[in-house]
């Protein structure tokens, strides 16, 4: 899949604000720079997608095999090489805790500790791997007992579409599991693991599924429903965005329920304004200078990098 410079964008801007949140410079960017995860969520979920949603449409099926070997080079060599000096600022101020270690390494951080127990931010890349692998296996597994159905037929939804319905489907499934969660119903969890575990925070990144779904599927369908109502989505995508700087997320029941909802769909919106406005780049150009747009663009390529160095840059 061909790098797309506004999607870099989107990306740079993620990480601006995960910046932001972590390096305390004021109470405003402090308090909105923790949306910056969510928004990688969305994307990330659109990106991997797109990359098994090609592979079927080019050879008729995945193999989730060689899906998981390539985001496994991708991303284990910087974090274990990373996670070594984490590992060492953390021995200075505590003792050996090897469940500790032995969930960073394995991803299970998020439901051990809630944070990543040497590097703090690392339980979004739990969460993310989780969503790998889940989603990869559940697509092929579909696709090769035919559970699942990935169909184009003109352009046009004459008919039920199975996968999209199942998407909408865990989209509310986690939206009332969360509700539950928060509610004590299935046990007292820490305000950490509320915010942290991967079954309550994972509909971002089927959000970005769904998104990429419709886009690879039925292009014409989602095309035109966004132009016919790009204005009002927007204007809701601003809503549910705004409340954001005012609210802690950890403590907020409102954020732990119906705000993540709130913000995965914002996300996706502003996701498809980029994806299907034709002249986004000259637009982006105009209103914030060809220079700065590059600049955010190129911290997006980096995006992961400095995700998992930027708290070791910071503790240091």
């Amino acid at each position: 899949m061909n790098r797309l410079r506004e999607l870099d964008f989107l990306r740079g801007l993620a990480i601006i604000l995960v910046l932001l949140r972590h390096i305390s410079l004021f109470d405003f960017t402090t308090n909105i720079g923790w949306i910056g995860v969510d928004l990688f969520f969305v994307l990330s979920g659109f990106l991997v997608s797109q990359l098994l949603f090609k592979e079927y449409i080019k050879f008729g099926n995945i193999k989730p095999q060689l899906f998981l070997i390539r985001r496994g080079f991708k991303i284990y060599p910087v974090y274990y090489i990373f996670y070594l000096p984490y590992l060492f600022i953390k021995l200075r101020s505590s003792s050996i805790n090897l469940y500790g270690i032995l969930s960073d390494f394995l991803f299970i951080q998020n439901y051990m500790f809630g944070w990543g127990y040497a590097y703090v931010a690392s339980w979004s890349l739990a969460v993310e791997e989780h969503f790998y692998f889940g989603f990869a296996i559940l697509l092929w597994w579909g696709l090769k007992t035919k559970k699942i159905v990935l169909f184009k037929t003109n352009d046009k939804i004459n008919s039920v579409f199975s996968f999209g319905k199942i998407l909408v489907i865990i989209l509310i499934f986690i939206f009332l599991i969360r509700i539950l969660f928060n509610s004590s119903i299935f046990g007292n969890y820490s305000f950490v693991k509320l915010y942290t575990m991967t079954h309550l925070r994972v509909d971002s990144l089927v959000m970005g599924v769904l998104i990429s779904y419709l886009f690879t599927f039925y292009f014409n369908f989602i095309n035109n429903l966004f132009l016919k109502n790009k204005y009002s989505l927007l204007f809701f995508a601003l809503l549910g965005l705004v409340w954001t700087p005012f609210l802690d997320p950890g403590f907020s029941y409102f954020v732990k329920t119906i705000g993540f909802t709130f913000l995965y769909i914002s996300f996706g919106i502003i996701l498809l304004y980029i994806l299907l406005t034709k002249n986004i780049n000259e637009l982006l150009n105009k209103y914030l200078s060809k220079i700065v747009v590059d600049c955010i663009s190129k911290i997006g390529f980096c995006s992961y990098s400095i995700y998992i160095i930027h708290g070791l840059v910071i503790a240091i």
